[in-house]
């Protein structure tokens, strides 16, 4: 899973569009939600920021106080009524503690940290919700990326959503709502996440210290989704080595993504084959200016690349090696975007 900015730790810090969200749904009643929409929407910080209001001792008009125990409680991560549910790489990438078994057999390097949701922490979570508030303000379970869990893991949490207990409330969150059985889905409110408008996101990317120009650009490589354009700044992206890429790429110079990851760089393949395949159809790229683009492949290449890249994909987070993927990568772009043509 993509590095994922450190969440927001009141509503005042939140990204406008966020907060706007936040205070449509924190007063609405319900035991369990569902917030939905593609990566980079802000679904982790809006669900956290739900679970600070439900759970805050002295909540405002505009939400959560910020000042009262229970939210240090939540700032340093050790509130006793909130359980939060991620991948174990997720939650030691955020600083969230896992239980002492799962971080014992970590430390003694018996298994690598999960990057599904594992049933042992939902069973955890499961008992936590049978027991009482600590603090009188009700109990939370945050989960995400809900898709995250497996079948197993899946179906433990439905038999809690369907018959809840106490005083306990459900908050998920996902970035593929399809992947979740439908019967969870059925049991939760949903909310699919708005997208910002360009110039708010623009201004909120230049407030977290980007250029104008990196943030126009990173803007538009991410997709219009401004977390995952920040996290891109933060992992040393830049407007300059964004737009240099293509061509880099089509001169089967592998430097270009000497330090990416091979999902990392799947993602930026696909997305230059995508704005090659829109212009080959009259359309015009999302992801790179058109001067940065070199000259379109046939379209038969270039379908025939996106196929391969799908199935690519698929063993992302599994190479057999790193490097020698990237460079295989790199090739194969290289030919499919020389077929018959001379890059620039």
């Amino acid at each position: 899973m993509s590095e994922r900015a450190s969440p927001a730790n009141t509503p005042t810090a939140l990204a406008p569009w966020i907060g706007r969200q936040f205070q449509a749904l924190a007063a609405r009643p319900g035991h369990a939600f569902l917030l939905q929409g593609p990566s980079g929407m802000g679904q982790f910080e809006l669900a956290l920021a739900l679970a600070r209001a439900w759970l805050c001792e002295a909540p405002t008009a505009q939400g959560p106080c910020g000042q009262c125990p229970s939210c240090h409680a939540i700032d340093v991560h050790t509130h006793g009524d909130l359980c939060v549910l991620m991948p174990e790489v997720d939650m030691l990438e955020l600083r969230w503690p896992l239980s002492e078994k799962a971080q014992a057999d970590i430390d003694d390097k018996k298994r690598k940290p999960s990057k599904e949701i594992r049933v042992e922490a939902l069973r955890d979570s499961l008992e936590f919700a049978q027991r009482t508030s600590g603090r009188g303000r009700g109990k939370v379970v945050l989960v995400y990326p809900a898709e995250r869990m497996n079948h197993v893991t899946a179906n433990a949490l439905l038999k809690t959503l369907e018959e809840p207990v106490g005083d306990v409330r459900f908050v998920l969150a996902t970035e593929a709502a399809h992947q979740l059985l439908p019967t969870i889905r059925s049991r939760c409110q949903g909310h699919t996440l708005a997208w910002p408008e360009e110039g708010e996101a623009l201004a909120w990317l230049e407030g977290h210290g980007l250029s104008a120009a990196d943030a126009q650009v990173l803007l538009r490589a991410s997709g219009s989704r401004p977390e995952d354009a920040l996290r891109a700044a933060r992992a040393g992206r830049d407007a300059k080595r964004w737009r240099l890429l293509p061509k880099a790429v089509a001169r089967g110079d592998a430097s270009a993504l000497a330090d990416w990851s091979p999902a990392e760089a799947i993602d930026a393949m696909q997305k230059l084959c995508h704005d090659l395949l829109a212009q080959s159809a009259g359309g015009q790229p999302r992801f790179f200016e058109a001067s940065d683009l070199p000259p379109a492949a046939p379209l038969h290449q270039l379908a025939a690349w996106w196929r391969e890249l799908a199935g690519q994909l698929r063993t992302a987070e599994h190479p057999f090696n790193a490097g020698l993927m990237l460079e295989a990568l790199v090739s194969r772009a290289r030919t499919a975007l020389h077929s018959g043509r001379a890059a620039t």
